[in-house]
């Protein structure tokens, strides 16, 4: 049973929470249906004209309620002198509703094949573009209103036709409240579909606008409001991360010591993958620890040390060859028993030896921790033995990492993100992280907390460490598992993007500028927020107040 999102989640409700919306709003609330679609299509107008003010207009429409908003489009930019072809997919005789009402008040030529030929009943006298050519231009510009938030699986026949037709155009393109092809509850692409440019959407963001693949499909996503009154039923229970997130962080005041800050544990290192620990560790202390001991090889804790910051403790334990062995879990355990926090998993290896280490830990360790790197292939095809864990855990794989989790394919993965990382938190019992640009938090009840991404800067070597060091440092400050994921990932990107802007481009960037930049973005995070809370209306934030419907 998922509890109700944090305040630092924006909800982004399901395709079956908009339809309940829906009906409130129209058979409760008594706000009439047509003037929903209305303001939905001259939203739709208003973008579109933003995007590309000038030049011919393409409206594909399907035959629902979404191609009744392109309708209201189409109408509006012809109002406004904008030439306009209308297309389709299904005949116009087919169109029912708002839609079809919509259609008897579009002015000018009717709705044409996408092959740009007549359906029938055109009107006497009227021109129609010639073929398909006409229709995508090299100068035209396109709003996709085919498919809406209750699509699912794959597109088909004319629509995929449709589909196919708008990407191989290379116009910019607006999508109506969903790009086709989209599922918006989850993400998934199952065929083909639309990549626009910008997605108007409305009420609220859908999941599949921010989970990828959808994620990558949907361009800028601009909320629309038009208009449905507050206090609509139904929840969700999948959030956008907001900056708000890092107002859970503990602020050190004068009583404060280093005891009281955390201390975090360092697990790993092996021969040739030395500086993964030393990454964490330095990404532990810029996110708030009061302390960090590395525990690592004892055949390589001179270099370790040496190679690391001053202020990181190490300790060497057995090893064979470089790689800890079993030997190494009675040092591990007697080093948890200060309290704090345990990062498991930085360049420890794939030795037998490792893995069995890895997973002895795991199982005892009575401490939070954050599994990481080869402490999760260490757990490929057992990710039902950390249900055995009495002290809160955090999972961090990649889209590999959770596949060998899972036993599958890592695209198999990329295919479904939302529903394998779900499937992984509930079979583990523990909050399971997969990164991405979308990164995707799941808790064992299902409530799941995606990163708003755009930060590219993270594309490096060496970032995941960091981000298992800033979230072990949140864990050892107090903050429950799904906070701490969730504020380690927002800071984590905005530290990437701190680190972009200091040297002039993402792609310059290194971890350890990331790991340099983490004050900073916690910093810069604190006064945004401030700024935004002082200017914010008594009656709640744009986001709150925006209200809209979902279209079927």
């Amino acid at each position: 049973m998922v509890n109700s999102l944090p305040a630092w989640l924006v909800p982004l409700p399901d395709a079956e929470t908009m339809r309940a919306v829906d009906r409130w709003a129209i058979d409760e609330q008594g706000v009439a249906s047509l003037e929903l679609m209305e303001r939905a299509g001259a939203g739709v107008a208003r973008a579109l004209e933003r995007l590309a003010p000038d030049g011919p207009v393409t409206v594909v429409c399907g035959k629902g309620n979404n191609g009744g908003d392109g309708l209201v489009a189409a109408r509006l930019l012809r109002e406004s002198s904008r030439p306009v072809a209308v297309v389709c997919v299904a005949a116009p005789a087919e169109l029912t509703g708002d839609a079809r009402a919509n259609l008897e008040r579009l002015p000018g030529a009717l709705p044409v094949r996408l092959d740009g030929t007549a359906w029938s009943g055109q009107r006497d006298g009227e021109e129609t573009p010639k073929d398909r050519a006409d229709l995508f231009g090299a100068d035209a510009s396109v709003i996709d209103a085919l498919l809406g938030t209750g699509f699912e699986g794959e597109p088909r026949g004319a629509v995929a036709e449709s589909i196919a037709a708008i990407n191989a155009a290379g116009a910019p393109v607006v999508s109506v409240d969903v790009p086709s092809g989209v599922d918006a509850s989850t993400g998934v692409v199952r065929g083909g579909a639309v990549c626009a440019s910008l997605t108007v959407t409305f009420h609220a963001a859908k999941p599949g606008l921010w989970i990828n693949p959808g994620k990558a499909h949907a361009g800028e996503v601009q909320v629309l409001d038009i208009g449905i009154p507050r206090g609509a039923p139904g929840g969700a229970s999948i959030g956008l991360i907001d900056p708000s997130v890092l107002e859970q962080l503990p602020r050190r005041d004068a009583r404060a010591t280093k005891f009281t800050s955390g201390h975090v544990l360092i697990v790993g290192g092996s021969r040739g993958l030395t500086g993964a620990p030393q990454m964490a560790a330095k990404a532990s202390m810029r996110a708030g620890a009061g302390y960090v001991t590395a525990c690592v090889p004892a055949s390589l804790q001179e270099l370790i040390a040496g190679a690391g910051t001053p202020e990181m403790m190490t300790r060497g334990l057995p090893d064979d060859d470089g790689a800890l062995t079993a030997q190494a879990v009675a040092g591990v355990l007697e080093a948890s028993e200060r309290g704090g926090s345990l990062a498991l998993g930085p360049g420890l290896g794939r030795t037998d030896g490792a893995f069995a280490c890895a997973r002895a830990i795991a199982a005892q360790a009575a401490i939070a921790m954050v599994l990481d790197a080869d402490g999760l292939n260490a757990h490929a095809g057992r990710l039902a033995d950390l249900r055995a864990r009495t002290a809160p855990s955090v999972l961090t794989p990649h889209a590999g990492e959770l596949g060998r989790l899972l036993e599958l394919d890592s695209s198999e993965i990329e295919r479904e993100r939302l529903r394998h990382v779900t499937t992984a938190a509930e079979q583990a019992q523990t909050v399971v992280l997969l990164k991405g640009d979308d990164t995707l938090i799941a808790a064992p009840d299902g409530m799941v907390a995606v990163s708003p991404g755009d930060s590219p800067a993270l594309a490096t070597a060496g970032t995941g460490d960091v981000l298992t060091g800033v979230i072990a440092a949140m864990l050892a400050q107090g903050l429950q598992a799904f906070a701490a994921a969730a504020a380690g990932v927002w800071l984590h990107a905005e530290a990437g993007r701190e680190a972009a802007r200091r040297l002039g481009a993402a792609e310059g960037v290194i971890a350890t500028d990331v790991i340099a930049a983490l004050p900073a973005a916690r910093s810069r995070a604190s006064r945004a927020r401030m700024r935004d809370t002082r200017a914010r209306p008594r009656s709640g934030s744009a986001q709150q107040r925006g209200r809209a419907r979902g279209n079927g």
